[in-house]
This record gives structure tokens, sequence and C-alpha cells, in this order.
């Protein structure tokens, strides 16, 4: 496969960009899917090409990290697994977000699958598609219980039940808890994303590389307008997709056949080690279908496992030193890379999170972010800490009346002084 791509800040499989601790490769996955065998190549390719740092992504990728002078031949391993575009050109597109339960999820209103790989096979098979951003993103929502709804999507579909039909919602330059501005008919979901990405790339100019900088512009009813005349767009008057619970992605949890479960777990602030990813390749094999499923919140499942082994999965990736419940505070703080691996950042986030764990109660959601630019987290996290020097941190609460990471709380805080706010915040009954 020909490597000559566009250049680009954000990492692909054919593009390595560097990093202060070495090279990073994002391999793309499939609805966040990847079989055991390609978990193995993976594997294998950090240990032997990079210095085996291996991060899930909030998007429910995959990087590898510290990559040096081997990199060609990283990418190579990689593709004979399997893990590539069909073309070089389409790596940047394939940026189509599933729920990690997709098929299986009991809360489902159809299987997202198929739909899904008519999508990746458009967007990397049609050209035109390949100016899109790398940044632009699709999010494919099944209704499923376990199902990411603050990342922000260029445009997002989601399924719903109107009089005993099932039909998809859609909004643009948002997420789908936000207000619909149509839907479509199942059979109609395909040429929906179509219309929009072409129409997009149309009006879009150059600099216009996102759906929200076109909308700055151009009246979301002007877009419709026009986006009307090429697919068949049915009217919602008011529809509103339900919250999930936050902690599916922790533990074991039926699937939809009432039979089978799947078994949930965190690395530690999203890094595992090659030991790690290959035990959990293993463990699919021995209990399960033989895949494993990552998550936006940078968790693993391990699906279609039965009830009677849940318990010895669990363990199993316990003993791996994955997180499996959700008490534990840890699984609740996100954390950007840090001065280790990154110029930009301020403070060594990951040590950081790991002492502010040790100090905070569970059941609070912290972001640590080493700089402004707030890589570890693609949506506000109800708590943000931004490093403002090694060690210390401005602190923000989420506020949806303002941008960015909400309203600055207090400056220049310690990981104990910003502890003791949040503890105090959690334990408060007017916490929002």
């Amino acid at each position: 496969m020909s490597t000559a791509i566009r250049p680009s800040a954000c990492p692909g499989l054919l593009r390595i960009v560097q990093a202060l601790d070495g090279g990073i490769c994002r391999i793309k996955l499939n609805g966040g899917s990847i079989t055991a065998d390609q978990a193995d190549a993976v594997a294998n390719a950090a240990e032997q090409f990079a210095g085996g740092a291996i991060e899930a992504t909030n998007r429910a990728n995959l990087q590898i990290r510290g990559i040096g002078e081997q990199s060609a031949a990283l990418i190579d391993r990689l593709l004979a697994a399997g893990l590539g575009p069909r073309s070089a050109a389409g790596d940047d597109v394939r940026n189509l977000m599933l729920s990690p339960t997709a098929g299986i999820d009991p809360q489902l209103r159809f299987d997202t699958r198929a739909l899904a790989g008519q999508i990746l096979d458009t967007l990397q098979s049609h050209p035109c598609f390949h100016q899109l951003s790398a940044k632009f993103a699709v999010q494919l929502d099944g209704g499923e219980a376990l199902a990411m709804l603050e990342h922000p999507h260029d445009l997002w579909l989601s399924a719903f039940e109107r009089e005993g039909e099932t039909l998809l919602a859609f909004g643009l330059a948002g997420c789908p808890t936000d207000r619909a501005v149509g839907a479509v008919s199942l059979e109609n979901g395909h040429a929906l994303v179509v219309a929009v990405l072409e129409l997009f790339l149309e009006l879009a100019r150059p600099e216009q590389t996102r759906m929200r900088h076109l909308l700055d512009e151009l009246p979301m009813l002007a877009f419709l307008e026009q986006l009307r005349a090429r697919v068949p767009i049915k009217a919602i008057s008011y529809w509103q997709r339900a919250r999930t619970a936050d902690d599916l992605h922790i533990g074991a949890h039926p699937q939809d056949t009432g039979d089978l479960v799947y078994v949930g777990a965190v690395p530690p602030l999203g890094r595992l080690d090659p030991l790690m990813l290959r035990g959990a390749a293993q463990l699919a094999r021995q209990f399960g279908d033989g895949s494993l499923r990552f998550t936006p919140w940078q968790s693993l499942l391990v699906p279609n496992v039965n009830p009677s082994d849940a318990a010895q999965v669990l363990q199993s990736l316990e003993q791996l030193g994955l997180l499996v419940r959700a008490d534990e505070p840890l699984t609740r703080l996100i954390a950007c890379t840090g001065f280790s691996g990154c110029g930009k950042s301020l403070a060594d986030t990951k040590h950081d999170a790991r002492r502010l764990a040790a100090l905070l109660p569970s059941g609070c959601s912290v972001h640590l972010s080493g700089c402004p630019r707030s890589c570890a987290a693609a949506h506000c996290a109800p708590a943000t800490l931004l490093a403002v020097s090694a060690g210390h941190y401005d602190l923000y609460f989420r506020d949806a009346a303002l941008p960015g990471f909400g309203a600055l709380h207090a400056r220049n805080l310690t990981i104990e002084a910003a502890a003791t706010l949040l503890d105090a915040r959690s334990r408060s009954p007017l916490d929002a």
C-alpha cells in the first residue's frame, strides 16, 4: 500500500506523528472492534518496534507510542494484520463511532453494524470524501444503553421508534442529547450520510474543516433546505435521547439474548502494555467470541461470555492490571500523556492523576489536562484540572452556559488542595 498521504498533525496508521517520547501511530478500529489475533499483532508491534506503550483513545481506537526508527516495519506488521484502510488516502476519514455494544445491547433499536460497514466502505472508496478533515467525525447510535452521548460529532444519527417504525434522528455539529433537526428511515441512513458529507464539501471553504465552522456562517435551515432536495427527511417535532448509566463499561452486564454477558475493564488512565493486551485477547479466545471491543471511556469489553465464566474473566483482567470495579476512583479520571511525552504539557498529568485518585472518593469524575488543547477528553468533564506548572492546576467545573472547561473555581492548586475542593464539591447537596 502506498504511504503517500497528506500532511496532518493527527496521527494515523500510515502517518507517524512525532512526540517527545517518540512516534505515535493511531489504529482506527471499525466500530471499536478488534480480533484477538489483531490485538496480539498490536501488542507485538508495540513491544518490538516501539516503547511498549499502547493507549485506548476516547474515540474507541488504539495508539502505539514511543515508535523509533522502525516505523515502516511497525506499519507493515499492522497492515498485515488487517488493521489498515483500503487505500492510504482512506485512513483519515474512517471516523465513525458506534456504541461499544452495537448488536448485543439489550436496549438497541437496531443492529448498526451493517449500516456502519456501508458508511465506512463509502468513506474509503469515494475520493471526494478523502478531502474531509482527519477530525471530521460521524456517530451512529442504535439506541443502546451503553452509548457515549457527550462527544460532539459533525453528524450524528440516533435510532428511535415512532408509530412502530424505527427511524434515525439526526443532528449536525453536536451530540445525540441535542435537539434533532430531522429524521430518516433506516433504509435512507446511508443516503443521508452521503448527502450531508457531499453538501458540506460543496458549501464549506477550505478553512471550514468542521461542520460547526460552516454553521457559524450558514444558517442551519439553509443547510437543511438543500439537504431535503437530496434525501427524504421526515419532520421531528420532539424527541429526546434518553441518557444512560455511566458505569456500564465496567463489570459484567447482560447482552440482548439474556444468556450471555459482556465483561468490561478499564486500563488505568487508558494506558495498556503488551502483556495486558495479549492477556485480554487470550481471555476473549477462551471465554468469548475471539474479539475485544474498545470504548470511548478508554476501556475494553470482552463480549459473548457465559455468565458462569464472568467472575473468572473479571478476576483475570484484574490480575493483568485492569480496573474492574466502578467504585475505584481511578476509573473516573482522565489524563493526557503529560510532559513526559508531550512538549506542550506543563505537568506530569498521569502521575498526578494517580496521586489524586488516592485522595478522592469514588464517583468523582475529573479530567487532568496538561495544556488547553484537551487532547484526552472529547467532551467537557464535570471537573477539569488544567495544568499551570508542574504539580499545580487551575480547577474548572462544567457549566453549560460557558464554553471550554466551564467555570473557573480556583487557581494554582496543588493536587492535595484540588482533592480537598473536589471532595467538598462531591459531598455538597447543591452539586449539579
